[in-house]
């Protein structure tokens, strides 16, 4: 390739992302890292793209919504460029409603999720014996049901992300010269460099374990239940996740915390309670301290620009983080939301 117009520095979900919506307008762009694409949290296992609650409604709820909204076809065009399945599918989520509290919450919640969610989702309470056996047990008998909630596997995404940007022209190497307009989008590493240069905290990782069970699911929708994501993939497997530990010695192991998490979706949910834990994973997540993602201008080089802090939402939140990237690096547009930008996590 010749001279790159963007360096993006970082192949996790965001860099990847970023990378192909720059593409998508015409730059020549180069991803570098030297651990190859998806080596970080983003080779994670559970990809549940899950909406936060319709209410306190807020710049980061809407910018969720709208990416959410776009993912259909971000995955579609990156599909179709690769000759690759990301595993994407929008099937919604089921959440038992443990109390008559929680029921008149989840009800009001179904009022906000009408006006907020501009008709292109719905959130609603049903009861939980018309949904089938995958539904998971609900002590009220009542359970909620979205239809924005998505999934996809992220091992997959990232490797059709890679084949689609080389389909473009694009380079994916774990070494380069550093050439154009460059985003740093490296994850924890990034954030810990940042944090050193700065001499104070600008975020920090947060562990997380999850398992992978042998069970076909792949037409249902993901559940949330006990703090637990159950996501069913397109591959016949079932992710199960995730802890959030800020405090470890480890960050590739898995342990008894991992043991509780299968134990409680397998309480929850009746067919899986026999089947096997095909694999364990662990990785450490990258959160800012405004725990938002952290877009625009970098906050130690300022004629760079920084894409990070992905942390649990950075799939569901990427089609959009890229199309507000690629506005800001190729033409100068800045719509990145106030508590997105750097200065919030300073």
């Amino acid at each position: 390739m010749a001279m790159a117009d963007v360096t993006v520095l970082g192949a996790g979900i965001f860099g990847l992302s970023v990378a192909w919506a720059c593409v998508g307008r015409g730059a020549k762009v180069r991803v570098i890292d030297p651990y190859g694409p998806g080596a970080g949290s983003s080779g994670g296992i559970v990809g549940a793209l899950a909406p936060h609650v319709p209410e306190q409604w807020n710049d980061k709820k809407a910018f969720q919504l709208d990416s959410l909204l776009m993912a259909a076809s971000f995955w579609s065009g990156v599909e179709a460029s690769s000759g690759m399945s990301t595993g994407y599918a929008r099937l919604g989520r089921l959440q038992p409603v443990t109390d008559l509290a929680a029921l008149d919450l989840a009800k009001a919640r179904a009022l906000s999720a009408a006006e907020l969610w501009q008709g292109q989702a719905v959130w609603e309470v049903l009861r939980a014996d018309t949904l089938g056996d995958w539904s998971p047990h609900s002590p009220s008998g009542w359970v909620i049901r979205d239809t924005l909630s998505a999934r996809l596997h992220p091992r997959q995404a990232c490797a059709a992300l890679v084949v689609a940007l080389q389909a473009h022209g694009a380079d994916v190497v774990n070494e380069h010269r550093v050439e154009g307009r460059v985003i740093h989008a490296s994850g924890l590493a990034g954030l810990e460099a940042i944090s050193a240069d700065l001499g104070r905290s600008f975020g920090n990782g947060v562990k997380g374990q999850a398992a992978l069970l042998a069970y076909d699911a792949c037409d249902l929708p993901q559940l949330f239940v006990d703090t637990v994501h159950v996501v069913p993939h397109a591959d016949g497997t079932v992710a199960v996740g995730s802890t959030s530990e800020r405090d470890y010695e480890d960050a590739s192991v898995t342990d008894a915390q991992l043991d509780q998490v299968i134990a409680r979706a397998r309480d929850a949910v009746h067919a899986l309670r026999d089947v096997e834990v095909i694999e364990r994973w662990a990785g450490v997540r990258p959160r800012a301290r405004s725990r938002a993602p952290v877009l625009g201008v970098h906050p130690v080089y300022s004629d760079h620009f920084i894409a990070n802090g992905g942390f649990k939402i950075g799939f569901g939140m990427a089609p959009k983080v890229a199309e507000v990237m690629a506005d800001l690096v190729l033409d100068g547009i800045d719509t990145i939301p106030a508590g997105f930008r750097p200065e919030a996590s300073l």
